[in-house]
């Protein structure tokens, strides 16, 4: 697959596309902050840049990893969000995360409303899930708004089965059921 011409998809206030080297300070900056605590960070540098090299690694081998979120306004990364499967991992996951001054102005909920329309239709999934830490009630907040409900306790693969995570979740039919009518 050719990652740099990869798919881009656009929401009213955003762009979605594959990560690219210029997306990393801010991504950087992301992990760094104490928020990052429910998705393995704080994270020097570093570690951060190994992270950040597993999207495009993903989009690489799998055809499909989660998006660079760039805002249409402003033209800056604010994030990542997407389709997500590991080996191992407990589903077919559509993940979020986003730099601390990009929270709270819905740009979780648009970039996931997009991803998922885009898994189902573009990779044929049936479902689409979240693994969210029980503490996360942010991110908990989305997968409502999302439509997606707890499904209960999960269990990540070695060596992050150390962290306690909830499934949250939906089928493809319930989405397309909530979405029926929605303008495309």
């Amino acid at each position: 697959m050719d990652i740099a011409n990869g798919p881009v998809i656009e929401t009213e206030r955003l762009i979605l596309r594959v990560p690219r080297i210029e997306d990393f300070e801010r991504y950087a900056q992301m992990f760094a902050h104490e928020s990052s605590i429910h998705i393995g960070g704080p994270l020097l540098r570093g570690d951060a840049w190994r992270r950040f090299l597993q999207m495009p690694g993903a989009w690489l081998l799998q055809g499909f990893g989660m998006f660079s979120v760039v805002e249409k306004s402003s033209g800056q990364w604010v994030g990542q969000g997407g389709p997500w499967q590991p080996d191992g991992w407990p589903g077919t996951e559509v993940g979020y995360a986003f730099h601390p001054d990009a929270r709270g102005k819905g740009y979780a909920t648009e970039t996931c409303t997009a991803a998922i329309d885009w898994a189902f239709d573009a990779l044929g999934w049936s479902e689409v899930i979240h693994c969210i830490a029980p503490a996360n009630a942010a991110s908990q907040a989305v997968a409502r708004r999302l439509g997606s409900s707890r499904r209960g306790p999960g269990v990540l693969p070695p060596p992050l089965d150390v962290h306690e995570v909830d499934i949250w979740g939906q089928t493809r039919e319930q989405w397309r059921a909530r979405h029926a009518g929605r303008a495309q």
